[in-house]
């Protein structure tokens, strides 16, 4: 018989059960912190129709788009939350409360070309608040808010959120008469990556010089917050910019009233996030001191998050986080908070065959209590079990021999310390 050898495809994310614990606590508290602030589960199909995955035209997702072999070839995998959301919110419409604050954790997949800490399966964490015909702006505030308390749970309170408003962007491009801004929002976008003078000679190329400085001038701020939105009042430019200005005002104060410290928030003139679907409000997160790794959430506000699929008019607001990526960064710059690798508290070992109803009768005890416990039946030298447990983490390890069955007692170390005592078995949880 050939022996296959066994490996993964490039672009996905496999770990070991130490690992595999650790993301799964961080996932954990990543779900309960969006319940905690009342927002409800939802769960869509990995397999989503064509025609709803390409609703606003295929472009650059249709080459990463993972389509399913099949005899009709209509379905595909879902390449991200916000479009199966969109479905979604317009089928169940007549059953949803509105504002409808949803979370979803998933996988979802993409062609992307294979590079260090890029996956072609990977989870999103999304929360969004959809409104019906209008949401108030309070609502760009309330995420914000969320994703800090997310990151405080996982030990990296110290972020920053840099925020802007498409509206006041918009709305300074039309000043300057620039009617199609996608290619000056998309060149404005990779300025971190970039550098400010490859980005002005981008500009340059596309617009002129004189319009390349004027933009270069305006998002190259670096005063503090209430200093940036002064110099904005004073600018003299259009209704849209206006709308946009006061929007993102409303946003930074409320942020500050939820309790985002000053010094967690940053408007920066060119954040714009690349996506076209985003018309006001728009979010970067960035972890204080590595902000190499990039932008670890993001989202923003859009007008009608459903216009494809339906004529109810559905604006909202989201933000997501892309945690294999991020797991993987973290884990790379020694971020993770250590976490116990042990799942068990009591590991019991029972030294003879004999032993084993005892030893499982144990076992039923513990876990009446609701305690983690395991027994280790195999047979070996005493030295090879207790390797095992403290391979595994367990925290205590019971230690069943005749003596222990015959006056009904157990023997219990304690791992850490190595203190090891006996009690009758009524008495093992005190």
């Amino acid at each position: 018989m050939n022996i296959v050898k066994p490996s993964t495809i490039a672009g996905v994310m496999e770990l070991l059960p130490e690992d595999q614990v650790v993301f799964d606590d961080i996932k954990e508290k990543i779900a309960a912190t969006f319940s905690k602030y009342q927002f409800l589960p939802i769960d869509t199909p990995l397999i989503e129709k064509n025609e709803i995955l390409f609703a606003k035209g295929g472009g650059e997702t249709e080459k990463q788009i993972f389509e399913i072999a099949s005899d009709s070839k209509d379905m595909s995998l879902r390449f991200d939350l916000t479009v199966p959301l969109a479905r979604y919110v317009a089928e169940h419409f007549q059953d949803l409360n509105f504002p409808f604050k949803r979370y979803h954790i998933g996988k979802v997949y993409r062609g992307e070309r294979n590079q260090k800490g890029r996956y072609k399966e990977f989870y999103q964490c999304d929360i969004d608040i959809i409104g019906h015909n209008s949401l108030s702006i309070i609502n760009d505030a309330i995420l914000p808010r969320v994703i800090l308390d997310v990151f405080s749970q996982i030990g990296l309170s110290d972020i920053t959120f840099k925020i802007n408003n498409r509206k006041l962007l918009n709305g300074f491009f039309q000043s300057l008469g620039i009617e199609d801004s996608t290619e000056v929002l998309r060149t404005i976008d990779k300025k971190d990556k970039i550098g400010i003078d490859k980005t002005y000679d981008l500009l340059a190329e596309i617009l002129s010089a004189d319009k390349a400085e004027t933009i270069i001038d305006f998002i190259n701020k670096d005063e503090a917050n209430d200093q940036v939105l002064a110099d904005l009042e004073s600018f003299d430019s259009n209704d849209l910019f206006k709308e946009g200005l006061s929007e993102l005002g409303l946003v930074y104060k409320y942020m500050k009233e939820f309790g985002v410290g000053d010094e967690n928030i940053k408007i920066d003139l060119a954040i714009t996030r690349g996506l076209d679907y985003y018309t006001g409000t728009v979010y970067e997160t960035f972890i204080n001191g590595h902000e190499s790794i990039g932008s670890v959430c993001s989202g923003g506000r859009y007008d009608n998050l459903a216009q494809n699929f339906t004529k109810q008019n559905l604006p909202g607001v989201g933000m997501s986080i892309g945690l294999t990526r991020l797991f993987y960064k973290l884990q790379e710059l020694g971020l993770i908070r250590e976490i116990s690798k042990g799942l068990t508290d009591y590991l019991i070992i029972p030294m003879d065959e004999k032993i084993n109803s005892y030893a499982i009768e144990v076992l039923r005890i513990l876990r009446d209590a609701n305690k983690e416990a395991d027994i280790y039946f195999e047979a070996g030298k005493f030295k090879k079990k207790m390797t095992y447990a403290d391979k595994i983490g367990a925290k205590k390890v019971i230690i069943l021999g005749e003596d222990e069955l015959n006056s009904r007692q157990v023997s219990i170390k304690d791992m850490e310390s190595g203190e090891q005592i006996t009690r009758p078995i009524d008495k093992i949880l005190e």
